[in-house]
């Protein structure tokens, strides 16, 4: 068994759950303890399997509820240094339930094999993750949300995956005509900011492959997109090239169902 659930995708909270026979991580808990358990129960998933909790990077939609979550289930939260120190004052106290990790060093819990990697965003040390079970890397997890742009790192860990969570954050026509500051737009379209559709379809064409079997679009904007019009920018690509790889946009508030890697 290799599966994943996004519980929560968008700017308002951000958690993913991955899970194999023998143990079970969340990644970013940006949503509260009870949003996560509420889902769980519903998943049929004991959060009793849960062995820790992944943090990408330190702003407050993917931090939000991983204190309490941490608290609750007694299980270490596994992030970089910097971040660590960047986010402690919102973490509460863990009781040395922290585990550092380095971007580009892999790491495991029990059969699960994690491997973080760089991410360009406006944050200290953010990074996004790849995770497959040991003796078995062709079923491979790649979770790419809050990057700046398509680079060569982001490209090379992303290839020869079986799912893909994928950031479609916002449509540039309604980026630059919605209502944002122009200093937050800008923001949002540099380097350090966030992939649009047609961005994420950019990332899909240079590492699409026939063991694609999942896409799931993520981190949608409420503000600056639509979950239909994400879809369709998708989709038109895919059928282009006559694939057959799953297609799904991940919700802000309601979870997807588990999805086998």
């Amino acid at each position: 068994m290799f599966q994943t659930a996004v519980i929560a995708s968008g700017s308002k909270g951000n958690c993913v759950l991955v899970r194999t026979r023998n143990t079970a991580v969340l990644v970013d808990v940006g949503i509260s303890a009870k949003r996560v358990w509420a889902a769980l129960d519903f998943l049929n998933v004991d959060k009793g399997t849960i062995d820790g909790i992944l943090i990408s990077h330190e702003h407050g939609d993917h931090l939000y509820g991983a204190g309490a979550v941490s608290r609750q289930l007694k299980k270490p939260i596994f992030l970089t240094r910097d971040t660590y120190f960047a986010c402690k004052h919102r973490l509460g106290n863990l009781y040395d339930r922290i585990e550092f990790i380095n971007s580009g060093d892999t790491f495991t819990i029990k059969d699960l094999v994690i491997h973080p990697f760089s991410s360009p965003h406006d944050a200290v040390d953010s990074c996004n993750f790849t995770l497959h079970i040991q003796d078995q890397p062709e079923r491979k997890l790649a979770i790419a949300t809050d990057v700046g742009y398509q680079s060569r790192l982001l490209t090379t860990h992303l290839s020869n995956c079986s799912t893909l969570i994928l950031e479609s954050n916002h449509d540039l026509k309604m980026l630059k005509e919605g209502p944002y500051d122009w200093n937050l737009k800008q923001r949002i379209m540099s380097n350090h900011g966030h992939l649009s559709n047609e961005d994420a379809v950019g990332v899909i064409t240079q590492v699409m492959h026939s063991g694609l079997k999942t896409l799931i679009l993520a981190h949608l904007s409420e503000v600056n997109n639509l979950p239909g019009l994400a879809e369709q920018t998708m989709r038109e690509y895919l059928q282009t090239i006559n694939s057959d790889t799953k297609l799904y946009v991940a919700d802000q508030y309601q979870h997807t169902h588990l999805i086998d890697i």
